[in-house]
């Protein structure tokens, strides 16, 4: 060690923050219990596709009526209605297929509730207001918005209830039927079953309504998502229903995690090993982006696949990548004399450059794979487009920093430490 004065201020804050980074680590990755708080682990929070934990199957069958016959046209918008009803409540990435001329197969990942995976799908949602004499007053059509929320009522109690907001038409439709059946009862039905009966007391022109009597927050939402979601254009009637398991075995999920952490693990050592000093700070920023990454991906309710595990463990390669590429040049600028602090600015200077232009053309097919493709081929372009970019800010931006509290300390200013 060089006779250098030790900054002890800016050596507490490079230890506070190594030890930040691995006590956050281990509550993401083990969970924690504070008290009453139970903090869970982040895998606890990720949804994982068909292929990794199973779901729910269902086969619907349209039926075929004089008055209404199935078409292809009508098929191909129930498939796209359904695809909606299930993106509306956070779930991506189901498998929709058509069968035949009149079947639709559904398999839903992550689903166990068979009653409510056929609830969400298979309604049609016909959704209508009817006054006293049960004539037509505005249907679903004339909805534009709907959301499961908790309101107060009159009475103080705090209850779950669908708001509809109408469009303009379906306003004015609402606010001439209050002002007609005032004092009276105006019903709202949903698939031929009367699902609330509210008396008219004033007359609404706002173009909003609440439907109350929902049993709690969730069966809220899902109707709200029913409503946003549309209408069937067909009546569809389950033929097949059951829970399926993981499609690539039941421990394919550990085994996938498992060969994720050898890989990173080995990654995390090599960068070590070759790099010394530079190299544990460039663990360290690796560590911040595969957290930095996981939680994105838990916030964003992305669903992960295999392809998309795949997808982390390439992203996971370009940011050391990226390092490689800044240690070179750091490298080259310590060889001319420089000091350390000016060899390591001009080095992340100089690869900037590089690194852009490499991780652009990257994103690029990533977006290519992400538009044009579909299903976990989409799953794979989502981790790697979220990857790329979280990889670039830790390893340009939190790598440079952690370098440069590490020199600051004046604890380590031999050249040789930082495998220079």
């Amino acid at each position: 060690m060089d006779k250098q004065k030790v900054n002890k201020k800016i050596l507490a804050q490079l230890i506070i923050i190594t030890l930040l980074i691995f006590g956050v680590g281990y509550v993401l990755f083990s969970g924690v219990t504070v008290g009453v708080y139970d903090i869970g682990k982040i895998s606890n929070n990720m949804n994982y596709g068909l292929d990794l934990t199973g779901g729910v199957n269902v086969v619907l069958e349209a039926e075929n009526t004089e008055s209404d016959p199935v078409t292809p046209e009508k098929i191909d918008s129930a498939i796209l209605t359904i695809r909606q009803r299930i993106d509306s409540i956070g779930v991506s990435e189901p498998t929709i297929t058509k069968q035949g001329d009149n079947r639709i197969r559904v398999s839903i990942p992550s689903v166990s509730d068979q009653e409510e995976a056929l609830n969400l799908i298979g309604k049609t949602a016909q959704l209508e207001f009817l006054g006293p004499d049960d004539t037509v007053i505005l249907t679903g059509k004339d909805v534009v918005d709907s959301k499961g929320v908790m309101q107060t009522s009159s009475s103080g109690i705090e209850q779950a209830v669908v708001t509809l907001k109408f469009s303009e038409e379906g306003t004015k439709l609402f606010a001439d039927a209050t002002e007609k059946y005032q004092g009276q009862v105006i019903k709202i039905k949903l698939d031929d079953e009367i699902i609330s009966a509210p008396t008219v007391n004033v007359v609404i022109t706002n173009g909003e309504a609440v439907i109350e009597g929902m049993g709690d927050i969730d069966e809220a939402g899902n109707l709200a998502s029913l409503i946003r979601g549309g209408a069937l254009p067909v009546k569809l009637a389950p033929v097949e229903i059951r829970t399926v398991g993981p499609t690539l075995g039941q421990n394919s999920l550990n085994d996938s995690v498992f060969a994720g952490l050898i890989g990173i693990s080995l990654v995390l050592i090599f960068m070590l090993v070759a790099y010394r000093g530079l190299g544990f700070i460039a663990d360290l920023a690796l560590i911040i982006y595969i957290m930095i990454f996981l939680t994105i991906m838990a916030a964003l309710n992305v669903t992960l696949t295999l392809p998309g595990i795949a997808g982390l463990i390439l992203s996971v390669g370009m940011a050391v990548d990226a390092n490689v590429i800044i240690f070179s040049r750091i490298k080259e600028e310590a060889r001319l004399g420089k000091s350390l602090l000016t060899a390591i600015d001009t080095g992340f200077s100089r690869a900037f450059t590089t690194i852009l232009d490499s991780n652009v053309t990257t994103l690029i097919a990533g977006f290519v794979l992400f538009f044009l493709g579909s299903g976990s081929v989409q799953g794979f372009a989502v981790t790697l487009i979220l990857g790329i970019l979280v990889s670039m800010f830790t390893a340009i931006v939190i790598t440079k920093h952690l370098v440069r509290l590490m020199i600051k300390t004046g604890l380590f200013t031999n050249n040789a430490f930082y495998g220079l």
